[in-house]
């Protein structure tokens, strides 16, 4: 028996690269030749691979769409493509793969303790080709590789504990991406709140903020 295009994995996937193209459009951001292709891709994988290992909560294909690409393409605007982004507790790489494939100049770093969230971003990485993101196995307080101008973290921890564990991964001057849903913390010195940003996600009915950190000797 032949199938239709209709469900035929090629067809579906050119129908969410379209939704998603016209998202980042209605969010007023660029699209990059090929880049809503390669992030439906990515989202068609996470969906197959979350069936057998339960990676994200969020089930159902067009739930993801807004949920993890269109939260995380959010805080484009804010993430400077000339400069190294470290996504702490990154999971299946989200925001981290999704910033990664939105724009082929960003270099970012992947770091999650979790076996089964970092073998399925290795194997995104592998199957989908993607050159400027880089994976790393473990707990970000003993890393030690580099250091970067962003750090943002998605759903790692409390903003506090998010700035004390990776102090020493900010390059000088470097800025710290927190993604939260509703503000509710206030972090001590020697960090200061920059700048808070409120997000709007399309077809997302729930609160969502950007707030973007430093160190008082930094501003």
């Amino acid at each position: 028996m032949v199938l239709s295009n209709a469900t035929t994995p090629s067809f579906a996937r050119a129908t969410l690269a379209e939704q998603i193209a016209g998202d980042m459009a209605q969010m007023q951001q660029s699209v990059q030749p090929g880049a809503a292709e390669r992030i439906a891709a990515y989202l068609q994988l996470l969906a197959k691979w979350n069936r057998a290992y339960n990676l994200t909560a969020v089930r159902a294909l067009q739930d993801m769409r807004v949920r993890h690409v269109l939260d995380s393409v959010a805080v484009r605007p804010w993430i400077n493509s000339e400069q190294r982004l470290l996504d702490v507790g990154s999971g299946p790489g989200l925001p981290g793969i999704i910033l990664a494939l939105a724009d082929d100049a960003l270099d970012v770093t992947l770091i999650d303790a979790n076996l089964k969230m970092t073998r399925f971003a290795e194997a995104a990485v592998r199957e989908l080709a993607i050159k400027n993101v880089k994976i790393v196995r473990g707990r970000v307080e003993a890393y030690t590789g580099a250091q970067y101008e962003q750090i943002i973290s998605r759903a790692f921890a409390s903003t506090t504990d998010f700035l004390a564990l990776t102090e020493h991964l900010a390059a000088p001057n470097g800025m710290w991406l927190a993604m939260k849903g509703r503000v509710d913390e206030t972090v001590q010195s020697p960090f200061v709140c920059r700048a808070t940003h409120a997000l709007t996600i399309p077809g997302l009915d729930a609160q969502r903020h950007l707030q973007i950190y430093q160190k008082e000797a930094a501003l």
